[in-house]
């Protein structure tokens, strides 16, 4: 038995050399981790370990809510919840002028519709079509946010439910949110796409869009994270400023609005119904259902569908309706729905129902299930126009879109999936299809740049005044990571050893953190010369193992060299089993990003734990002289977090060498392509830069080698 020297306060480490040493070496020669005695495989290990997080907090948000008993509880709990949301999307910004304009009508059978552009924000417009009564006004409105369609206000269910709502006495006023219809982020100026890259079977709405809008959505998210935002305060945001110019027209009751959507629709329905209480009723279709359920069956969403830390604060999605109450709602599921399923619609339910009991409304939130698929059907268009005419009008009326309903109805008939009355090009507010290509507009992404740059002086002015140990405090608050001394003493067990000519190799497995377990290499030449190397690579702990590749030529050097990987990163690389999220664009993890997003936790803050732990073993390993010079190199994925550790823990290394790490995290905040889900941190660019890191460290030791953009790509440096 080998032992290792403590430091730090650490015991002792035992390493168990448990196999021969006369091992063949085969193709697959470096593996280490296999299936656990629970049989869960390497690659499902971090993941299931992320979802027992998860659960724990779901857990005592649970007892938590078992324990409110009055009215008074109600209400706490909602002022917590709400001061919560607003902070965790950043707020809200200052109202500016709408500057609103009617660019065109329409003539419909029993409505008309006005196409309306206005300003959110100076310069940042919203696309709209606002569909009116023939009854005399004023008139009650709906909002209606648009699910996620590519071509926006322009679907054909949507036209059919704003119709039924006219129809029968009401406005409703359907935008088009980031990202769809005519407001799309991310254009390519070629204008030569018929099709989307990510689904080559669906027609653009416009030549110059090129990402679906999920893509776009997260995309635009990643650099809100940054910023301590979220790409749903600009969706949120629209929705307040569509009210705001419902309420100042004379033909609208600004005390009788609405709000009703389908899936995404059905998300910014949820939330503007939870911090706007101008909203008198609202019905969200096919998006409600407990967190639990979604990560258990489809995984969590896209960027404007968590809130970072909610979990962990004890926000669920039924929370959103609570913050509601007692103001009406009607949850409209569908049966068969396969994104949001419907059982852990009736467990939200019930959890809504009696909170709305204990403030004395209990007829105020109904369910109303639709045997049926993920969309809005002509089920729930029928359902949602009835309680709007209820809360909206003060009565109750029997509303059908259809004369005659066929029996049994088929999910086609259902769904109404045909076009509605008006083509694309009819209901078109901006005059060449997209706001991006109006003169002046802004994007997301210039937006977010503006508000990264009005940070710098501020995030100076603070880092000015603090030492060195608050400074790294600071880092380690910002990516949630634990001081050095603040670790478990780290476990680690050799599994098995390969020899190869004036070299040793160890397989070693590190135990963190509740049974998570790390893989890596130990590469120990026969006659070590005093220095030691962590190398961490982005995509294996093998990828430069080979005879004659970058380790071998460290070990030949005399370097004991431990190549080491990361959680996430080469054998307990999640989501290989996922659907393929935005074309493959964000990675195979980016599920579980957000799901450990959802817990408050980061990649980056994780994964700087890792590089920690590993440097502790290495420094007490017998083989690694007591008064070693110890090296750091990583790359790509890993190089992030190598040099958080760094900076961290500034006496540690001797030098840092950093190959294909991101240029800066304000590229991924202004550009508006980005494939780095993992590598942002909630609100870092109020506390630091990757500049700032560096110079924690003392840049006379980091050497940047071959950084990347934003896409994963090599920045290529030209020459003058």
């Amino acid at each position: 038995m080998l032992h290792f020297r403590s430091a730090h306060g650490y015991a002792a480490i035992a390493f168990i050399c448990a196999l021969s040493a006369s091992v063949c070496i085969a193709a697959d020669e470096f593996a280490v981790l296999t299936a656990g005695t629970d049989s869960v495989p390497p690659g499902k290990q971090f993941e299931l370990w992320l979802k027992n997080e998860f659960y724990r907090l779901v857990d005592r948000r649970t007892h938590a809510f078992e324990e409110l008993k009055s009215a008074a509880d109600a209400r706490a709990w909602q002022g917590k919840r709400r001061a919560f949301f607003l902070k965790e999307i950043g707020g809200l910004p200052d109202r500016t002028p709408l500057n609103p304009r009617v660019v065109g009508t329409l003539q419909g059978k029993g409505y008309r519709v006005e196409n309306i552009l206005f300003e959110s924000r100076s310069g940042f417009h919203v696309c709209a079509n606002l569909y009116l009564p023939a009854s005399p006004p004023p008139w009650p409105a709906v909002i209606v946010p648009c699910g996620h369609s590519h071509d926006g206000k322009a679907a054909g269910w949507y036209q059919r439910t704003c119709m039924l709502f006219a129809r029968n006495g009401m406005a409703a006023m359907y935008y088009d949110p980031l990202g769809q219809g005519e407001r799309y982020q991310m254009l390519d100026a070629a204008a030569t796409h018929a099709y989307f890259e990510e689904a080559p079977h669906a027609p653009v709405p416009h030549p110059n869009v090129r990402y679906l809008c999920t893509t776009e959505h997260t995309s635009m998210g990643l650099g809100c994270i940054l910023l301590g935002t979220n790409v749903a305060q600009y969706r949120i945001w629209d929705g307040m400023r569509a009210i705001d110019y419902l309420q100042s027209r004379s033909d609208i009751r600004p005390d009788k609005i609405g709000c009703t959507g389908s899936s995404g629709g059905g998300t910014l329905t949820a939330y503007l119904m939870a911090l706007d209480e101008r909203i008198v009723a609202a019905a969200p279709v096919c998006y409600l259902t407990t967190f639990r359920r979604l990560v258990d069956t489809r995984g969590a969403q896209d960027a404007e569908q968590n809130l970072f830390g909610q979990i962990a604060f004890g926000m669920d999605e039924a929370d959103y309706v609570m913050l509601a109450a007692p103001r009406p709602v009607l949850i409209c599921p569908a049966t068969r729905d396969v994104t949001f399923d419907i059982s852990g619609t009736w467990e939200l339910y019930r959890e809504a129902k009696r909170f709305y009991s204990r403030l004395g409304h209990a007829n105020c939130v109904e369910i109303d299930e639709a045997d049926t698929l993920h969309g809005m059907s002509v089920l729930q268009r029928e359902a949602v126009a009835g309680w709007m005419h209820r809360w909206l009008l003060g009565r109750d009326k029997p509303i059908r879109e259809l004369e005659t309903r066929p029996d049994p109805m088929t999910d086609e008939q259902a769904r109404a999936l045909t076009p509605g009355d008006w083509t694309q090009q009819q209901l078109q507010c901006s005059p060449q299809g997209q706001v991006l290509l109006m003169p002046g507009e802004r994007s997301v992404f210039q937006i977010n740049a503006e508000i990264a740059a009005g940070l710098k002086n501020q995030r100076s002015a603070a880092c000015s005044k603090l030492d060195g140990e608050k400074r790294r405090q600071l880092i380690r608050n910002t990516i949630g990571a634990h001081a050095v001394y603040g670790l478990l003493p780290p476990k680690v067990e050799t599994v098995g050893r390969l020899e190869r000519p004036g070299v040793t190799i160890y397989k070693l497995i590190l135990t963190t953190e509740r049974g998570l377990t790390l893989p890596a290499l130990a590469f120990v030449p026969t006659q070590p010369k005093g220095s030691a190397t962590l190398y961490l690579h982005g995509t294996s702990m093998s990828a430069d193992g080979a005879p004659g590749g970058p380790i071998d030529t460290l070990v030949k050097q005399g370097h004991i060299v431990l190549s080491a990987e990361l959680r996430g990163i080469g054998e307990t690389q999640t989501g290989r089993d996922k659907r393929d999220y935005g074309n493959g664009l964000f990675g195979l993890d980016s599920q579980e990003v957000f799901l450990a997003y959802l817990i408050g936790k980061s990649y980056v803050g994780m994964r700087t734990e890792d590089v920690q732990s590993w440097t502790v073993f290495l420094r007490n390993f017998q083989a690694t002289p007591r008064h070693n010079r110890l090296h750091l190199v990583a790359q790509g994925a890993a190089a992030l977090p190598a040099l958080h550790a760094a900076a961290l823990n500034p006496n540690t290394y001797e030098t840092i060498t950093l190959r294909n790490m991101i240029r800066s995290w304000e590229d991924i905040v202004s550009t508006p392509e980005c494939a780095q889900p993992d590598q942002v941190v909630h609100r870092a660019l109020w506390s630091y830069t990757l500049v700032d890191l560096v110079e924690t460290v003392g840049a006379e030791k980091v050497r940047i080698v071959e950084p990347v953009a934003v896409l994963g790509r090599t920045t290529v440096v030209k020459k003058r």
